[in-house]
């Protein structure tokens, strides 16, 4: 959504002959779907910069396809290896989250903003007081530090767009009406792979289960995020910063087929619904070409072929992760910093074996309370106070989970 108080871009003013983008976290699931539309459409795009953590292969064959100015690797250590799969290129070569920031603030229409976790968000705030049009697909900037990033879009004139599926549908759906012409906002779940389990089950889940979503290919700490339904409460959380929306005109709704990405519905009686097959790069070529539209090829909705589609209320008590989200949002910025961090650690937790599937929601809960009873935390006003409890929050998980072992 544009963010309030920024100014739209007028029709056409960036029609150019090529518009300029840069790609950070070029290697994960949502920058290999951008560098898809980007391929696709050869000629309307030219990359300025690519980043990513660890893989220099992988980031160097990338550099070289999209013909980028520049690629950086967060990873200091992997410098000499990426500048040895550039070297004749003419592309130029940087490394550590320093140079990640440099490259978001190069000349660019939009950047992508697909870094997961608390790394990424020196480097897309970075890109926002730059002057790019940012297309966001990382949680943790809003989730965390939502306030100071909308707020900076405002002040430098410049839309954060939503690449997540769900926003993305709302923006479309919403076009451009205000808020009090809304009466709800409902974004859908899947349900992820555990939908009809009961919770006996899912205590005893394994982490390879827990990646086999039904309907979409994500990276792990995001599927993950699926299987207990915290990816929906970070999304409401996305949802109240990016819209405006206050949290009792947020809904969720349990949509096993993905069809029904997310629904606006107005206070005249009508609903909007945004609806397309389960595919990525969908959200991802609207953002980089708004204002404007473009051709994507691929497969089509064939409603008649589904038959039907299906709605149901989330089970809070089977998926208490979704809970937990709903109240740190009703608790402030604080806390769904805390909810941030904590569920990232607990996540990467359950994938390395040390705690189960339901101890995630359960260690993230916990490591709120305990952030609460040893300090007075304040909702951050800067991205570096945003950072330092995020921060926290993983020191405190962290410990959490160690004295459980």
């Amino acid at each position: 959504m544009v963010s309030a108080g920024a100014k739209p871009l007028p029709s056409g003013a960036t029609e150019v002959a090529q518009r300029r983008v840069t790609l950070l976290g070029a290697t994960g699931s949502i920058g290999t779907s951008a560098l898809s539309v980007i391929a696709e459409r050869q000629g309307e795009f030219a990359v300025e910069a690519v980043t990513a953590h660890a893989n220099a292969d992988k980031l160097a064959t990338i550099a070289r396809a999209t013909g980028a100015r520049l690629a950086v690797v967060a990873d200091p250590d992997r410098y000499g290896e990426l500048k040895s799969a550039l070297a004749g290129s003419g592309i130029a070569v940087a490394a550590g989250p320093a140079a990640v920031i440099e490259a978001a603030e190069r000349p660019a229409d939009t950047v992508v903003a697909a870094i997961v976790g608390a790394a990424g968000m020196a480097p897309t705030y970075a890109a926002i007081r730059a002057g790019a049009q940012v297309a966001i697909a990382n949680k943790e900037c809003l989730v965390s530090a939502g306030a100071v990033f909308m707020r900076a879009a405002a002040e430098a004139g410049v839309p954060i767009l939503p690449v997540d599926s769900e926003h993305n549908a709302v923006f479309q759906a919403l076009g451009g009406r205000p808020m009090d012409e809304v009466e709800r906002i409902i974004l859908t779940a899947s349900g992820g792979p555990f939908r009809e389990w009961p919770s006996e089950r899912m205590a005893k889940a394994t982490a390879a289960e827990a990646l086999k979503h039904p309907n979409w290919s994500m990276g792990p700490k995001i599927t993950v995020d699926s299987a207990t339904l915290m990816n929906k409460g970070l999304e409401v959380i996305e949802a109240h910063h990016l819209f405006g929306a206050p949290p009792q005109k947020l809904e969720v709704l349990v949509h096993p087929q993905s069809v029904v990405h997310g629904l606006v519905a107005f206070t005249d009686g009508a609903m909007m619904a945004g609806m397309s097959v389960p595919d990525m790069r969908m959200p991802i070529a609207h953002c980089l070409s708004w204002p404007q539209a473009s051709a994507l090829a691929g497969r089509r909705l064939d409603l008649a072929e589904l038959g039907s589609l299906t709605f149901e209320r989330p089970d809070l008590e089977r998926f208490p992760a979704l809970r937990i989200a709903l109240a740190a949002l009703d608790a402030g910025g604080w806390a769904t910093n805390v909810l941030s961090a904590a569920n990232e650690i607990a996540v990467e937790a359950f994938l390395a074996g040390r705690i189960g599937f339901l101890e995630i929601a359960r260690m993230v809960e916990q490591t709120i309370e305990r952030v609460a009873a040893d300090s007075a935390p304040q909702t951050p006003a800067t991205v570096d106070d945003a950072i330092a409890l995020d921060r926290e929050g993983r020191l405190r998980a962290a410990e959490l989970i160690a004295a459980r072992a």
